[in-house]
């Protein structure tokens, strides 16, 4: 004897839509079509700002910035694509939809990064080895102007970074390009004063590290999210021990919990209850407290009578 409730289907018990598109916080995921147009514009405004004062200036710091730069709209284009597969409805041959998008997309963004890590030091480590003028004042106008672009970028996307990884990943590259050129100014700064030309490739290196700082985590996520990892903010033991401590619930088995998408969290699990089926309110309550305590939404809950687990078990665990 079972029975089942999430979003994608009904058991006639608790009625749900499988259309129902809910971020992590019971939510519909707020669009940021206009927020990614627009980042991706302004940046792309700056790149070629500052490649051209990068190579009238000589300034190696600019046009690391550049090229870092470069990498993030590259990745907020991948983030928006992604952002956008997730929201097409379910079909017969994606049934849960094209949330999982999302999470490559992060992976991505992720990859794009180190790749501009890697470009990025290669061309500081050859500066050091023939250092060349560089222009500060001009290092010290461009730069400013990222301050304020990348800053203003990264405010588009302060609202959703706690929701979706995606986001979060857009938010937190900005705000390291903030930092990158607020670097890039106190390097022009030096320059101005000194002629320590190895400031600049120091300063480039320096990018490399706030790079790949910023981005371990997200990859590492992305990649735990691609293999359908339980998503970082879940504690599987607190949902056993949650779904355990139900009335009636003597034991949980078959528990499994993994991401759609990076805003949306699926469960499974088998619930023994000796007393027999409790009833449709016994289910919807389950739902509730899931969703509540655990901010999971597709759920499909199987409930089994006490002498029926060891002969599951027995076909099932081999």
């Amino acid at each position: 004897m079972s029975a089942g409730t999430d979003h994608s289907h009904n058991h006639g018990l608790i009625p749900h839509s499988h259309h129902d598109r809910h971020g992590p916080h019971g939510h519909m995921p707020t669009d940021f079509g206009k927020a990614f147009a627009f980042g991706i514009t302004l940046n792309i405004i700056y790149i070629v700002v500052e490649v051209i004062y990068g190579l009238l200036s000589g300034s190696m710091a600019l046009l690391a910035d550049a090229g870092h730069n470069l990498s993030d709209v590259l990745g907020l284009a991948v983030a928006w694509a992604g952002a956008a597969l997730a929201k097409r409805p379910p079909s017969a041959q994606f049934t849960y939809g094209l949330g999982g998008s999302s999470i490559l997309a992060a992976l991505l963004n992720g990859l794009f990064l180190l790749v501009a890590c890697g470009a990025i030091a290669w061309e500081a480590i050859g500066r050091f080895n023939s250092p060349s003028e560089v222009a500060s004042t001009t290092v010290i106008v461009v730069a400013s102007i990222g301050i304020a672009i990348n800053f203003g970028t990264a405010m588009l996307f302060i609202r959703g970074q706690k929701e979706d990884i995606n986001i979060r990943g857009a938010f937190l590259h900005m705000m390291a390009d903030a930092g990158v050129s607020a670097g890039v100014v106190i390097g022009g700064i030096i320059l101005f004063y000194t002629d320590y030309t190895w400031v600049d490739p120091l300063i480039s290196l320096f990018i490399v590290a706030l790079i790949f700082w910023s981005t371990w985590g997200l990859l590492k996520e992305a990649i735990r999210m691609s293999l359908a990892g339980v998503p970082q903010d879940i504690d599987v033991e607190e949902v056993l021990k949650a779904l355990t401590d139900l009335p009636g619930v003597s034991t949980v088995h078959d528990l499994h919990i993994w991401p759609m998408s990076t805003s949306e969290t699926a469960m499974t699990a088998h619930l023994v209850l000796p007393g027999g089926h409790p009833g449709k309110r016994f289910l919807a309550d389950v739902q509730k407290m899931v969703k509540e305590r655990f901010s999971i939404h597709h759920i499909t809950v199987q409930i089994e009578l006490e002498d029926e687990e060891a002969e599951i078990c027995e076909t099932n665990c081999g």
